[in-house]
C-alpha cells in the first residue's frame, strides 16, 4: 500500500464500563467523530469493550478470532465511517481455555480485519503508591511476535500499554520497516504521572517514528482509576495533540515526508551497532 504524504489520525480515550454493549456503542460514537474530523486511522484504548469487576469477567465476553459482536461491532463501524480501525484489546479465545489473548485486531475501511497482535509483555506487579497488585498473566497469554501492517500512514507497529517499557520491542518494529507505533492502554494512574509521557516521547525519538497513544480514563466500576493522556506525538518526539482528561477524541495530521527527510539527514536507525 503506497501512504500519502499527509494523513489524519485519531485517537480515541475511553472510560469502558463493565457493560460491553454500551461500551461499544461509546466507541462507535467516537469514532464516527474521528471520521468527521478527517481521520483516517483511528486508535482505541485497551480494554475497550470491557473494564470488568473481577479479571475472569473477560471470559464472558472473549470470542473466537473473526466471530462475534464485539469484533462484528469493530468492523461495521470501519465500514460504515469509512475509516481505518485499530481495535484496542479485545479478550479473543485460545487452545488453553484458562486464558485469554490481548488481541490488538486491525480493520481496514472495508472492515476487513487485516492484522493481529497479542500483547507480548504482561503487567505483574506491585503499584506501591496505592498497594495495588496486577498479574494479567493469570487470565491472558502473551503473545509470541511483533507485527507490522501497512496502512494509509505507512507501516504500523502494534504494542498494547506495558509493552511500551520494553524499547527492544520498538526497536524491532522499527527495523522491520514501522513509521509509527500505536500504544492502546489502562495505564495506572501512580505510573502514569511519572512514565507514560516520557516513554511515549521516548519511543518516538529514538524510533524517528510517530506514536499514537490512546487511554482509558478516570474511575471504572471496579474501583480502578486510569491516568488518560491520549496523545499523538510527531517523529522529533514534539506533542501533536492530547487529551489529559474525560472521553473524547484527538486528531493529528501526519507529515511523512518531513519524516522521511528527517530519517534521511539524521540517518540514527542505520548506525546501530548491536
Amino acid at each position: 500500500m503506497t501512504s500519502l504524504s499527509r494523513v489524519k489520525v485519531a485517537a480515541i480515550q475511553l472510560t469502558s464500563s463493565d457493560d460491553a454493549a454500551a461500551n461499544m456503542a461509546n466507541a462507535r460514537r467516537l469514532l464516527e467523530q474521528a471520521a468527521h474530523a478527517g481521520a483516517k486511522i483511528a486508535l482505541l484504548p485497551e480494554n475497550v469493550a470491557l473494564m470488568g469487576r473481577r479479571e475472569a469477567d473477560k471470559f464472558a465476553i472473549a470470542e473466537d478470532e473473526g466471530s462475534g459482536p464485539l469484533q462484528q461491532a469493530l468492523s461495521d463501524a470501519a465500514r460504515d465511517c469509512g475509516l481505518w480501525v485499530v481495535g484496542g484489546t479485545l479478550p479473543i479465545k485460545l487452545a488453553d481455555v484458562t486464558r485469554v489473548a490481548a488481541a490488538v485486531l486491525v480493520f481496514d475501511e472495508s472492515g476487513k480485519q487485516v492484522a493481529r497482535y497479542d500483547k507480548m509483555h504482561l503487567f505483574d506487579v506491585s503499584v506501591a503508591e496505592r498497594g495495588e497488585t496486577y498479574r494479567e498473566s493469570a487470565s491472558i497469554a502473551p503473545g509470541a511476535a511483533p507485527v507490522v501492517v501497512d496502512t494509509p500512514a505507512g507501516p504500523l507497529g502494534l504494542s498494547v500499554c506495558y509493552d511500551l517499557r520494553f524499547p527492544e520491542l520498538f526497536r524491532s518494529l522499527a527495523a522491520a520497516g514501522a513509521r509509527w507505533f500505536v500504544v492502546p492502554a489502562a495505564f495506572t494512574v501512580p505510573t502514569g504521572r511519572a512514565h507514560w509521557e516520557t516513554l511515549l516521547r521516548a519511543r518516538a525519538i529514538e524510533n524517528l517514528a510517530f506514536v499514537v497513544a490512546a487511554g482509558q480514563t478516570g474511575l471504572h466500576p471496579n474501583g480502578r482509576e486510569t491516568w488518560g493522556d491520549s496523545m499523538i506525538i510527531d517523529h522529533w518526539g514534539a506533542i501533536q495533540s492530547r487529551l489529559p482528561r474525560g472521553e473524547g477524541v484527538v486528531v493529528a495530521e501526519f507529515d511523512l515526508a518531513a519524516q522521511a527527510q528527517v530519517r534521511a539527514e539524521f540517518p540514527v536507525l542505520s548506525h546501530r551497532r548491536l
